[in-house]
């Protein structure tokens, strides 16, 4: 499939009218020269948005077997896309073959994941309660499901090109619940996010959908982001990104006319706690783990081991004093972007400079590449100044040593909400983990215990979100099947004829979907 830096806006390709730019190859930050890539204008934003309110109520009442069956066909139809995907991935990212070979298994097996989830219709949590007219007083037949938003604009994220871009978990999560998508592209991997754009517009005209069903819109810079999630055919926002850009698309949806969500992943730095027990069993094998976790594909996950807490002895020096040998033999890596890179040499220059920061390590250098970083400071220092705890995106990692077990839990209390809080410990540990855990949960969307973070698995019991500012709303999830709940909404039926009814609310249940019938599993006595 050729890739031509054009615009798809429902079934048509156009060339872009906007500012001009091309791919950087990641690995040399030459230019990859073609093709030339044009940013949408305001005309195309309109255009796209309105081919998906028109497709919407379409789209949403499809059958159930045909939605999936245009998910499955989507996730064959990347999986076609084979090498010529995967090359152009590696040279707009500088990530792997092997990391993106698996990204690419993740994101078409996600997009089955949804499928199957349609097909159970568990998502529509159906629930009846049937009238009782001899009850005083009476009550009226109530019937309750769950519908899709309306068109949903979702935003590519540089660090998965793949599974968390133009057809990752917010493009599929969205696509099940029966809401049309507007994607804008990474400027980051253009080239990749074409080449997916046109397997979902294949699949979009294959199945006989309405075009508006999805679109793909192009830009370097910050307009037709904002024009996306300003117009009102827009209902709900899919973001992975900086806190920066989240908290500002959340403004903008904010200051619409008729506020819409934006759920946005921003910020985490995935605090793992190092419990006395584990120290003292294992602190030589958590060091190696640790650092290998925290340098794994240049540091630039979204659940990197940003901070090691642990309460200060021999125990501690002693994994501190590994954890830098690691760090010392990290190779200096290639970065996503130019900008991310200098936006972690910023990061790490401002912590170093810090009087209460000590060096532990730095890894190999070498020009245009990123050089690891580990780091040390007092808890007490970390209370006194947060910003010693913040995300530096990248493999670098703060080693913070706490007086005792009381400060340790000081600093739990004062840290922001994060992705994902590991703890590290053994049996002689239990107490302490007891006493932890109700701190951690209201810290955390996920709580791991000796293992390391990095590393997501989509499934039904995955939570990839957690309270601000990890994301902008902490009741949901991005990865797993709960994610389709951020693009639906509740619609109670009262007293209508069984025939007016959905397929799924009728007393008969057509579909046999799951249902909730007075108070009850159906079929439960």
């Amino acid at each position: 499939m050729q890739i031509t830096g054009e615009l798809l806006i429902g079934g048509r390709a156009k060339r872009g009218e906007g500012v001009a730019f091309r791919a950087i190859d990641a690995a040399n930050n030459e230019p990859i020269e073609q093709p030339v890539f044009h940013g949408a204008l305001d005309r195309d934003v309109e255009a796209a948005c309105d081919l998906a309110d028109e497709a919407f109520d379409i789209y949403r009442t499809l059958p159930a077997a045909k939605r999936a069956q245009f998910l499955d066909d989507c996730a064959a139809r990347i999986e076609a896309l084979g090498d010529p995907l995967v090359e152009r991935a590696m040279a707009e990212t500088g990530l792997p073959r092997a990391r993106l070979e698996g990204e690419r298994t993740r994101t078409a097996s996600q997009l089955r994941m949804f499928a199957s989830l349609v097909r159970s219709g568990d998502s529509l949590d159906v629930r009846i309660e049937p009238a009782l007219p001899e009850r005083q007083p009476p009550r009226t037949d109530l019937r309750f499901w769950r519908i899709g938003v309306g068109p949903v604009a979702v935003f590519g994220a540089s660090n998965f090109p793949l599974a968390f871009s133009v057809a990752g978990g917010d493009t599929a999560s969205a696509l099940a619940a029966g809401c049309p998508v507007v994607v804008k592209a990474h400027p980051a991997h253009p080239g990749t996010s074409e080449l997916v754009g046109r397997a979902i517009q294949q699949a979009v005209a294959a199945a006989g959908l309405p075009e508006g069903v999805f679109s793909l819109l192009f830009d370097a810079g910050h307009d037709v982001g904002s024009a996306l999630v300003r117009h009102p055919a827009i209902r709900a926002v899919g973001f992975t990104g900086s806190r920066a850009g989240g908290l500002a698309l959340m403004k903008l949806a904010a200051a619409r006319a008729e506020p819409i969500p934006v759920y946005a992943e921003m910020s985490s730095v995935n605090p793992n706690l190092l419990l006395p027990g584990a120290l003292a069993a294992r602190g030589e094998t958590l060091a190696r783990e640790f650092a290998a976790s925290a340098t794994l594909g240049c540091g630039q996950f979204c659940t990197n081991p940003g901070l090691m807490l642990g309460v200060a002895g021999e125990a501690f020096d002693a994994f501190a004093a590994n954890a830098a040998r690691e760090f010392s033999a990290a190779a200096a890596g290639v970065m996503l972007t130019p900008g991310i890179l200098r936006a972690y040499e910023l990061g790490i220059d401002r912590l170093t400079r810090h009087p209460k920061v000590t060096t532990l390590a730095r890894g190999a250098a070498a020009p245009g590449r990123a050089q690891a970083a580990l780091l040390r400071v007092s808890a007490g220092d970390l209370l006194a100044d947060a910003a010693l705890g913040e995300e530096v995106f990248g493999p670098s990692s703060v080693l913070v040593e706490c007086a005792n077990e009381s400060e340790l839990r000081a600093v739990l209390r004062k840290i922001e909400g994060q992705l994902t809080i590991t703890l590290h410990a053994q049996a002689e540990d239990a107490d302490l983990v007891r006493t932890l855990l109700p701190l951690i949960e209201r810290k955390a969307g996920r709580v791991l215990a000796n293992g390391f973070p990095t590393g997501v698995e989509v499934c039904d019991a995955m939570v990839h979100g957690g309270p601000f500012p990890a994301t902008s709303d902490g009741r949901s999830t991005s990865v797993g099947t709960a994610a389709i709940e951020r693009f639906l909404r509740p619609v109670c039926y009262q007293n209508l004829a069984d025939a007016w009814l959905p397929e799924a609310l009728r007393e008969a249940n057509p579909l046999h979907v799951r249902r909730r019938y007075a108070g009850k599993a159906e079929g439960q006595q």
